[in-house]
């Protein structure tokens, strides 16, 4: 495994990337349902915490300048010893120095209109981009409350019901993409139904985040300043489970239905999923 310094810097320079090419919704404390009838009927519900890691405190550090030019030490080609460095060694130094900063500039500057673009064109860097796609948020069906608590975390209320006569994924914002769904339904030609739940997973299945945590250490806590995963999901049916994932398998719950429900937690490796086949 690498050193915790390098971990952390290696987790930082891979972040940017990742943000600027994935604008990463993240899921931190919560609590969420989805029912599936077998006459094809669903509701689905989630309350708590949403990451948008391109606006937390932590993606503006990284994306900001750089500190001031600071000489390294000089040693001894004999001894190895420290030494006083020359003027032309500090002037090679001051050089390269301003060389990388030149670079490092322009990468940020792309990395920021790339993420810009991602956010269906709001600047992230701007004071007023949190209320921003808060108030996109509260534009859409289903959203019925929508709070910024400050450094990329919004706290919601989301619920939505309806008929599975198409797909359905949580979240879905307009005019940003989001590479890994909290929730998703995918309807079969024989009648059932796939429901994954890739983001609700330390590893985040098919997530490039998770698989940068996994390479810097997954079974450890994250770095600080990524949202830490502490929820329940639970699904409702009175479908036919085909199969699933969960610890304890399906579960009586009222009116003739079966629960499957699951703990998300740091260290939950496997994301939830289930097959359940709805009536013809």
């Amino acid at each position: 495994m690498l050193p915790l310094p390098f971990r952390a810097k290696t987790f930082g320079a891979a972040l940017i990337c990742l943000l600027a090419t994935a604008c990463f919704l993240l899921p931190g404390q919560f609590v969420s349902e989805l029912t599936v009838k077998r006459d094809g009927t669903f509701a689905f519900s989630y309350q708590g915490d949403i990451h948008v890691l391109a606006l937390s405190k932590m993606a503006q550090d990284e994306m900001g300048d750089d500190a001031t030019f600071k000489p390294q030490p000089c040693y001894d080609d004999a001894s190895g010893e420290e030494r006083a460095c020359r003027a032309d060694e500090v002037s090679v130094q001051r050089s390269d120095w301003a060389t990388a900063q030149e670079a490092g500039k322009a990468k940020k500057k792309q990395d920021a209109e790339m993420a810009r673009q991602m956010l269906g064109g709001i600047d992230p860097s701007d004071p007023r981009a949190a209320e921003e796609l808060a108030e996109r948020m509260r534009k859409q069906a289903g959203w019925r409350s929508v709070r910024y608590a400050g450094d990329g975390k919004y706290v919601v209320d989301f619920a939505i019901a309806g008929r599975l006569g198409h797909d359905f994924a949580f979240p879905s914002l307009e005019r940003m993409p989001v590479p890994t769904q909290f929730v998703a339904v995918y309807r079969r030609a024989d009648g059932s139904v796939r429901i994954d739940a890739p983001a609700f997973s330390a590893a985040a299945n098919g997530s490039p985040i998770g698989a940068m945590m996994q390479g810097i250490g997954g079974d450890k806590a994250a770095p600080k300043g990524m949202p830490a995963l502490d929820g329940t999901f639970a699904i409702v049916t009175d479908g036919e489970i085909l199969a699933n994932n969960t610890d304890d398998g399906p579960q009586p719950a009222s009116a003739g239905m079966r629960r499957l429900a699951w703990t998300v937690t740091p260290r939950t490796a496997a994301a939830p999923t289930a097959l359940i086949r709805l009536g013809q």
